[in-house]
Order: C-alpha cells, then structure tokens, then sequence
C-alpha cells in the first residue's frame, strides 16, 4: 500500500492570458513562479509573519490548481493563468524582491492542509481593501503580524483552527493525470483505482452509474459498465473504455461534487489516495506487482542465461532479489534488488521484445501481458479456454468451457474452480502467476 500525497512539481506550466485566450504557455520553476506572484501580490517591506502566512496562501493555491488538475480538466494544457481574476498574479519578466525569494526558497514545498485533508487546501485570499472575499485578506494579515501573530495564527484566522502546515512534501515530476494511452477491460495499476474510486463517489450524485465492487485496481466488467454509463450521461461515446476525453471528464465531474477546488471541501482522506501500486518494490512485499514481476524475470530468464530461473511466488523474496539484481545488471541499471519504476520500463520493453521473437512452439504459453476478466474477447481468451479444455479432459471436477473466445460466465466459473483447487485468491481473474499455473496444468 502507498499513500499518494501530493507531489510539489519542479515546474509549472503558466498560461499567459485568460483560460481560452490564444496566449502563450511557459514552462518554468515552480519556485520561480511562487517568488513572481509573490512579488506581484504583496509588499516586501510587510511583516516577516504576514509575508510566509502570505507565500504559504500562494503556494497552496497553485498547489491546488496542480493537484486537482483543474484546467487540464476542463481540456487545456495548462496549469495555472497568470491573471488574478482566475487565479493569481503572474509578471513575466518582471524581477522579484530578495527577501521573498529568500522565504519562498526555505518554505516551498510546504502547504495548507485543512481537517486532516490530503490535498492542498484552496487558500483563496483577496488584498483585503478593494475586494474582500471568505479568505485570507493580504492586509489584514499585515494588521495580525503587528499583533505578534505567528504565519499559522495568522491563516487560523481566516481559514478556521482545523488547518495545518503539510511540511516537507516531495519535490519531483508530476505522476498525477492521464497515462498517455486507453485504459480498459484487463488493465490494472493506479490508474485504475483512480478511475473506480472516482466514479464511486460521483455515483453518489448520479445514482444510474452502476456500483463497481472490485477493489484489486483491475479493470473488470463492472468498471466497464459504470464507465459506460457515465459516458451516456456526460455525453461523450460509450466506449467503456477511458481514453484522455473520458479520463479528464471524471477528473472534473470528481473535483466537483467533492468541492476540491473551494475553501468548503469535501477533501480526501488518506484512506482515498491510499493506491495498491507501489513505485518500488523490495523484500516482503506482497501482491499483483510481485506476480508481474515475477512472471516476467522468469519470461525473460526462459530466454536468457544470464538471468537465473528461481522459484517464486506472490512474495518478494530472496530469490527475487538474485534476479533482480542479475536483470539490473544484465540491462545497466542499478544494481540494488530493488524493483522501481525506471526498472518496470525497462523490463515491460525486454518482454514484449520476448513476445516478438519468441520460437512458434512456445508463443501460446505466454502471458498475454493484462488481466483476463469477465467480458473480455479476443484471441487471448481463446488461449486461455484451450488451456482450460486440456485441464477439463482429465479433470471432470472443472465446469467446463466453450472456446468462443468470449471470457464468459462459464470459463469464470472454471478459473474460480482452479483458485480453489491450488490456493489462489478466488476471484475469477486471470493474472500471471495463474496463467503460468494453467499452462502448467493443460500439459499434463
């Protein structure tokens, strides 16, 4: 398990002009642009106090902006305007005060948080003498520093007591938002949790979506029933299947029946970005990453004398560390025994390359690279049920099977069967290890 806090980006992408102006976008260090708006929002000459509860108000907001997606949502390829009637004021060009740079350097990857929320808070704030707005007023921070007011006081005081300073929040690439190609029936990841977890709690506000029960983070039927249907409902095509359109569609309809981007927000637990993947993997974790990783060393190891063949199973143990490390080192990577990210890019590539080149006789028995669930079709379904009809030949306690190339009830209640029969999880899905398991079984 690995809670996704929100991750405090290298650079942000600010859009020159009003949302759908033809205005350039830039691309700059987000410390850059919190020191520029800064710069253009408040005095340097204030309070030390007025001017970090002040910085923290800018850092949360565009924080906000970048975590909930909020223009990528609604279609644009940006993160924030530079205009204060949308958002807040950004100078291009203009040079910045060496004290507030100073401050924004120390504090930067610190934001608001409210009531134990994970996400950054909608710090809204206004200059407190022309406009005035529920948030932060810039003056009258001015006016609570000469009281002696701390920069947590000071932002108690407009946002209520239940706020809080996220401290030390990671600095990197962005991983939130759309992976770059279609999710559907028998991916599996983070992002398919994603998408399941948002379209339960915006069936809360549109009761047609069908409920989806699955909590594995694979794409099944029923995902592909409510993704459907809110597809109908938002009228875009019914596809059942998410490409960037649908994927941004659910972001936006998601932020709003949350309120994530208003001062009263529903917020989101950490029970909420709490996600099954990990980004690295090592000795004792558990679970379907593992069963990947597993399957895939050994794919790659069937070809390959450099990398060990070892027994394994759902447990990353000993033996993986010995083919990781012998993969790491075969591909130049570093050699740790810890399975990252960087690691499953490079491994996905030498497998499919395996897939490509691998001899005739062999080709049916891999992988097939995604979960086989109910409601898939195709060619690799096909496999799956001639494995299960060279099982059922000798074993008459499996239901049975028709080798239609349709993942239906029948061929379900098969698998569900062979989970049972050899201690696998039984829910009806095929992932790599019970793959290897029914090849296994179908050459008896």
């Amino acid at each position: 398990m690995a809670i996704r806090y929100p991750i405090v980006p290298n650079n942000i992408i600010v859009h020159l002009g009003e949302p759908s102006a033809n205005a350039r976008d830039i691309t700059i260090p987000f410390t850059e642009y919190i020191s520029n708006v800064a710069s253009s929002e408040i005095y340097p000459t204030w309070p030390k106090n007025a001017l970090i509860a002040n910085i923290y108000t800018i850092i949360s907001f565009a924080m906000n902006r970048i975590y909930n997606e909020w223009y990528r949502s609604k279609g644009y390829n940006f993160d924030i305007t530079s205009l204060p009637s949308y958002d807040q004021k950004y100078t291009e060009g203009r040079s910045v005060y060496e004290n507030i740079q100073n401050i924004v350097e120390d504090i930067f990857n610190n934001y608001v948080v409210k009531n134990r929320q994970v996400q950054p808070y909608f710090t809204r704030y206004c200059d407190g003498r022309i406009t005035t707005c529920d948030g932060l007023s810039q003056w009258g921070s001015v006016s609570l520093a000469n009281q002696g007011k701390s920069p947590l006081e000071i932002l108690k005081y407009y946002y209520g007591n239940d706020i809080s300073i996220f401290e030390n929040a990671l600095v990197g690439d962005n991983t939130i938002g759309y992976p770059g190609y279609e999710i559907g029936i028998g991916s599996a990841g983070n992002q398919v949790l994603a998408i399941q977890r948002d379209l339960r709690r915006i069936r809360k506000n549109y009761p047609a979506i069908p409920e989806i029960n699955n909590t594995l983070g694979i794409y099944d039927e029923d995902t592909v029933k409510a993704v459907k249907k809110f597809q109908e409902i938002f009228d875009l095509p019914q596809t059942g299947v998410v490409n960037k359109a649908t994927w941004y569609k659910i972001k936006y309809i998601y932020t709003s029946v949350k309120k994530l981007s208003d001062l009263y927000s529903e917020g989101l637990t950490e029970d909420e970005v709490t996600f099954l993947y990990t980004d690295q993997l090592k000795y004792g974790d558990t679970g379907i990453e593992v069963e990947y990783v597993h399957y895939y060393l050994d794919a790659i190891a069937f070809l390959d004398n450099d990398i060990p063949r070892l027994p394994t199973n759902s447990i990353y143990n000993n033996n993986t560390i010995t083919m990781v490390k012998a993969f790491q080192e075969k591909y130049n990577l570093p050699v740790t025994g810890i399975f990252t990210y960087s690691d499953w890019q490079v491994l996905k590539n030498a497998y499919n390359k395996i897939l490509k080149s691998i001899p005739v006789e062999y080709a049916n028995d891999f992988y097939p690279d995604y979960f086989l669930t109910l409601g898939a079709t195709g060619n690799d379904v096909k496999r799956l049920q001639r494995f299960l009809l060279a099982i059922c030949k000798y074993d008459k306690s499996i239901p049975g099977v028709r080798v239609n190339g349709v993942f239906d009830e029948l061929t379900e209640k098969s698998i569900k069967k062979i989970q049972k029969d050899y201690g696998f999880d039984i829910n009806g899905i095929v992932g790599p290890l019970l793959w290897r398991k029914l090849v296994e079984l179908s050459k008896r």
